[in-house]
């Protein structure tokens, strides 16, 4: 009895063993021949767009499995055999024989015979519990046709049992989640989590970046423990952060259906694989399952000389204000990034000066080894006569979407070195701050370069001596915005004079709200309230901006309110608009203005009616569904009517991002002596001075100077002649994304998104003291071409699709004053041109013989022109100011 026990015991036990063995990965059967049907699909278009009309092709094949050897010690090692054979290459969907560019061609013809024979030559992979431990096949086979038998042969690779774990397949090393019921299985493939060497750039600022969707789910039907079926599908979409309907997919499917079971050959008898694989074939060799980089040569491309030869004209610096200039910047970027330093060279020696600085723009942009090279050995900051191309490059590396540290190491050590303007060695360090900071945000701030550069600026500014140097270092921790800046910026701020206060504060006011700690807003209390030293009304009013717009207390917005009235008249009512703008526009801090709005002490007619033209206002330019964008122009006049500060604000902004995409800043002080007014308290010994600043999408230029001192000032209004001076011009990189992407099925796709922007930023001050009035005009002219290029290379066929948008607009801010009277007339304007706006998108399939299917289709439409509302006030002193005008112009004087 107790035998029969053991000898039942034994049974079950090497029953359960054997069921428990099968269960870990599909299991097939000794002398079989399994035959499969199998394709692979490949679709791309827009977005929403339905599959049924996408360009695309379709790789079909039969596919016989069968088992070559199982390990004696081990049934789930097995070698299975995989052989693809009659291949046929067709279109995805039907088309018209015109459209078809298969028709009349065989598969030979199409792939090539060398290849198609490598594509049908078997594989073998070896099984261990439903994971594939090694992929053998021949070592020089071409790298395309391996990459779809690794996307075959990774159809394999299954497990049995729900449970999540890291898999190496064609995608690379990725997180894979199975879920079984019953004889299906559903594969779950995290394809962000994928460990691939593939080039991948992004741009810096999330609102001009592309966002990205990927996904990959495969179907498993099994019966008698091997796979009936398989149905797998990727997808891959892409869209424009600022304008979501400009974007494509890639749809990438995979089917594998068993048709027959056949009396196979026998199992070779071993007790290693590698003696099975010696018996087989010894030219197989182990190689990575992981797909190997492939990308097919363009044989017909143009040169780089050619390419610019073909687009030069279209970047001629009159013609930079529209499209057709940003699009030929785009693509002489696309070129260069394929370019030898020598090609690069070339070009930028034999140009002309008129279309050498667009070639400048162009070569720093592209952001590759050879293009820097060869741009710093053009390049002598020793010589003062190419100031505009030094000063080009400079600002398209301040601009870079994806700088390097190579880029900031140069950058520090022409610094270090000999430059022969000041005005360069300002620009330098200025951008050393943007890169500083671009390189941080990307976890780079520990980099030896990074942490060189700040040591630099903060040594240098702690031992600056002169305020022209203070004011460069300060400049570049603008851009910067480094924690550890803080306190010397609080510093600058509370202890400086003039520009370089004004200059700190404004530099603190770029900090993220969660930067400004308990330190710093106390600081700015101290500076508002002048507690410890009286300040200019242009740190003061910055100082309480930052405070209202880094969550303040109850106190704080109680203390700011009442002290409407007791400052200057002009610093009153720029005070009493800003609080009114808060409340208006909703902005943060408007909540605890309310409540503190109901103590009757702050809110009462003595101080909300104070008179005087300075004024803050916000509204919106567009409110979409992928992106807002608001202007806000602030205007702070001096007691006696004359500009201290305008401040026009251009800022975009989705759910979780902000982009500071333009501001232009006019300041003037120390003009009252023209008109024998008395200067405001605090501003009596400032010296004559008007400029202009700007920040360009979140990078702060360097500031332009009009005049400075008494008499610069009245030279230049002798010579004046009205028109504007130039602030930034050139053409910028604004998007910029690329990403490799390897299909399961083997082909390689990319997808490529650039922006281009032409731009022409001017701003001008005129005075008239026979009229009493000034004006100030800041125009902005830019010209924006998007291109994306969505593409899948199999190497004998690609398919893709192309996707642009272009326009074009002016936006003018005009400010008048009328100072001949009190209070003065100010009439604010700001205008927008009609826009007009066009879309096309393109869908191809080609062959490398030049055969093409091509369909287009686009739209054209033109933005109409607008003058943005400002507040009811400036309207009604709009209409006194030309009122007055139109009553002068009649008469003889």
């Amino acid at each position: 009895m107790i035998l029969l026990t053991v000898l039942f015991l034994c049974i079950i036990s090497t029953y359960s063993a054997s069921v428990k063995g099968h269960t870990t990965g599909p299991s097939l059967n000794n002398d079989k021949l399994y035959k499969f049907a199998y394709s692979a699909e490949v679709y791309v278009d827009r977005v929403k767009a339905s599959l049924q009309k996408s360009a695309g092709y379709r790789i079909s094949s039969g596919v016989d499995v069968n088992l070559l050897w199982r390990n004696p010690d081990n049934d789930d090692d097995q070698l299975v055999k995989i052989t693809m054979k009659d291949v046929q290459v067709e279109n995805v969907n039907e088309r018209p024989a015109d459209k078809n560019i298969f028709k009349g061609k065989s598969t030979e013809k199409i792939i090539g015979k060398e290849y198609l024979e490598a594509l049908q030559k078997p594989i073998m992979v070896e099984l261990v519990r439903g994971k594939i431990k090694t992929f053998y096949s021949y070592q020089n086979e071409p790298g395309f046709t391996q990459n779809i038998k690794r996307g075959l042969a990774s159809l394999f690779q299954l497990q049995l049992h729900s449970g999540s774990s890291r898999e190496v397949d064609i995608s690379g090393k990725c997180d894979t989640t199975y879920h079984v019921r019953q004889d299906q299985v559903t594969k779950v493939k995290d394809l962000n989590s994928c460990e691939i060497e593939r080039k991948r750039f992004t741009s810096h600022n999330q609102i001009l970046d592309v966002s990205t969707k990927a996904t990959s789910a495969t179907v498993y039907v099994l019966e008698d423990s091997f796979i009936k079926s398989i149905k797998a599908e990727e997808n891959f979409v892409f869209a424009l952060n600022y304008r979501r309907k400009t974007g494509a997919k890639i749809v990438s499917k995979q089917r594998l259906e068993l048709k027959s079971v056949q009396a196979g050959t026998g199992l070779i008898a071993a007790k290693q694989v590698a003696g099975v694989i010696k018996t087989l074939d010894p030219n197989y060799v182990a190689v990575p399952l992981e797909a190997e980089p492939v990308k097919s040569e363009c044989k017909k491309c143009p040169s780089l000389s050619e390419h610019w030869k073909n687009i030069r004209e279209q970047m001629h610096p009159d013609k930079l204000s529209k499209p057709d200039a940003a699009r030929s910047f785009l693509s002489f970027i696309q070129n260069i990034r394929k370019a030898t330093k020598e090609e690069i060279l070339k070009i930028i020696k034999s140009e002309n000066k008129e279309l050498l600085p667009q070639v400048v723009d162009a070569v720093t942009s592209a952001q590759t080894p050879e293009s820097l090279e060869a741009i710093l050995e053009f390049l002598d900051f020793k010589d003062a006569s190419t100031f505009i191309l030094q000063e080009r490059f400079l600002y398209a590396c301040g601009f870079a979407s994806h700088p390097s540290e190579t880029l900031l190491k140069s950058l520090t050590e022409k610094f270090k070195g000999d430059v022969a303007s000041q005005e360069i060695r300002e620009t330098l360090v200025i951008v050393m701050g943007a890169l500083i900071r671009k390189l941080c945000d990307r976890d780079g701030c520990k980099l030896p370069a990074v942490a060189e550069a700040k040591r630099l600026i903060l040594n240098r500014l702690e031992k600056a001596n002169k305020d022209d140097n203070v004011q460069m270092y300060l400049l570049a921790l603008k851009n910067a915005l480094l924690p550890e800046a803080i306190p010397v910026l609080l510093k600058y701020a509370e202890s400086g004079e003039g520009p370089i206060s004004s200059l700190a504060a404004t530099a603190l006011q770029r900090y993220d709200p969660s930067f400004l700690t308990k330190e710093v807003k106390e600081t700015m209390n101290r500076i508002y309230h002048q507690t410890r030293k009286i300040h200019e009304k242009t740190v003061r009013t910055t100082a309480a901006a930052i405070i209202l717009n880094s969550n303040p207390s109850y106190m704080e917005v109680k203390n700011i309110l009442l002290s409407i009235g007791e400052l200057p008249m002009e610093m009153n009512k720029y005070m009493l608009s800003m609080i009114q703008d808060i409340l208006r526009f909703e902005m943060p801090s408007s909540k605890t203005v309310r409540q503190v709005l109901k103590d009757m002490r702050a809110h009462n007619y003595d101080r909300f009616s104070k008179m005087g033209s300075s004024s803050a206002y916000t509204g919106y330019i567009t409110r979409g569904p992928d992106v807002s964008s608001t202007y806000s122009l602030d205007i702070l006049y001096s007691g006696s009517g004359i500009l201290r500060r305008s401040n026009m604000n251009i800022r975009a902004f989705d759910r979780s991002t902000e982009l500071h995409a333009i501001q232009v800043v006019l300041e003037a002080q120390g003009l009252e002596s023209i008109i024998a007014a008395t200067p405001d308290e605090g501003e009596e010994n400032l010296d004559s001075f008007a400029g202009m600043s700007a920040i360009l999408f979140g990078f702060q230029l360097r500031p332009v100077t009009f005049f400075q001192g008494y008499g610069d000032l009245m030279s230049k209004m002798l010579s004046a002649t009205g028109d504007p001076m130039n602030v930034v011009k050139g053409l910028v990189l604004l998007t910029d994304f690329l990403q490799e992407i390897q299909l399961q099925s083997g082909p390689t796709a990319s997808a490529e998104f650039m922006g281009g922007l032409a731009i022409d930023i001017s701003g001008g001050m005129e005075f008239s003291l026979w009229y009493r009035e000034s004006k100030t005009n800041v125009k902005n002219r830019v010209a924006m071409f998007v291109a994306g290029n969505i593409e899948v290379d199999s190497f004998f066929v690609k398919t893709g699709m192309e996707t642009t948008l272009e326009t074009e607009t002016a936006l003018d801010f005009i400010s008048t004053v009328q100072f001949s009277q009190y209070p003065f007339l100010v009439c604010m304007q700001m205008d927008r041109v009609d826009s007009p706006f066009r879309t096309h998108m393109t869908k191809y399939e080609s062959l490398p013989s030049g055969r093409r299917y091509t369909a287009r289709r686009g739209k054209a439409a033109t933005l109409a022109g607008n003058e943005y509302p400002l507040h009811q006030e400036n309207s009604n002193m709009c209409k006194k100011v030309f009122g007055a005008k139109s009553d002068s112009a009649g008469s003889w004087f």
